[in-house]
């Protein structure tokens, strides 16, 4: 193959941009919010722990602390963290800590706050670098440092995937379009690299990953001598490949569906055992 078309087909994955994307999410969560009737804020959600007044304040709650670290510098604290566990547990309670102050607010308090916040967090993404080092990394997908384009877009997926557990609890449509659903899954999956470490194939070869449904698309993870890697086009030999609804990849990728019920609904051929890996892929810190 001539260098340069072996060049192009190994290119990685380019950046995700979604920074102009968060005032539409948003938008359409306070709509979602403001059409809630009193029972539908204590309906219980995909997430064990929390209905949907916990996940509205949750929503809440992390655009407030994003800003204040990320725009201000500001971090109230500044624990110790020296494994992926540790990370999780202090993750783990400011959201609990968040979720128990701003679930005492009626409906009313929380959404007028809603707006404040889901202003000042749009405001912050849209004036980052987005090829500027973010203050964290994103820690699911094995990174210490990130840009600031993948923490934003990692932010851009807690938006969308807290509000779809809402609609989902209180039997509104989803918000599967293109547009907001796509750079969710792109996102998601950037975690494929790291989830596979523990895989084994030989370098040249590659795993297919598709998502289907009009929001999805075709992911590919190229093994190298050294690691695993996103290309953007196919590359080597596909020793397996892997289906996933559109409808449930969300679910799996935020532990929102077990094992189980998820393995029913997948198709796999080639290599099963690598290609159901993907059931690994958690896209959410705790």
């Amino acid at each position: 193959m001539p260098g340069s078309s072996m060049k192009t087909a190994i290119e990685p994955l380019p950046p995700i941009l979604t920074a102009h994307l968060f005032p539409k999410l948003d938008g359409l969560l306070l709509d979602l919010l403001r059409s809630l009737a009193p029972e539908d804020w204590e309906k219980q959600t995909v997430s064990p722990k929390w209905k949907v007044k916990d996940v509205a304040a949750h929503l809440l709650d992390t655009p407030l602390r994003g800003v204040s670290i990320g725009r201000d510098g500001y971090a109230a604290e500044s624990p110790g963290i020296n494994l992926p566990a540790d990370l999780g547990a202090f993750i783990n309670r400011l959201n609990q800590e968040g979720v128990t102050v701003y679930r005492r607010l009626s409906p009313a308090v929380l959404i007028a706050l809603m707006e404040v916040a889901t202003k000042l967090l749009a405001e912050y993404h849209a004036s980052r670098d987005p090829y500027a080092m973010a203050p964290y990394g994103v820690s699911w997908a094995g990174e210490e440092k990130s840009a600031n384009w993948f923490d934003t877009a990692r932010e851009f997926t807690e938006r969308w995937h807290h509000q779809q557990q809402i609609r989902l609890a209180a039997d509104r449509p989803g918000i599967m379009t293109r547009e907001l659903y796509y750079p969710v899954l792109d996102c998601f999956l950037r975690a494929l690299p790291f989830t596979y470490r523990s895989g084994s194939a030989k370098a040249g070869n590659y795993a297919q990953i598709n998502v289907s449904g009009e929001c999805g698309g075709n992911w590919y993870l190229y093994r190298t001598e050294e690691r695993w890697q996103l290309l953007k086009e196919p590359f080597g030999e596909k020793v397996s490949e892997t289906t996933i609804p559109q409808e449930i990849a969300w679910l799996i990728f935020t532990k929102g569906m077990d094992r189980e019920s998820a393995l029913s609904q997948l198709k796999v051929t080639g290599d099963v055992a690598l290609g159901l890996h993907v059931l690994g892929v958690v896209s959410i810190v705790a």
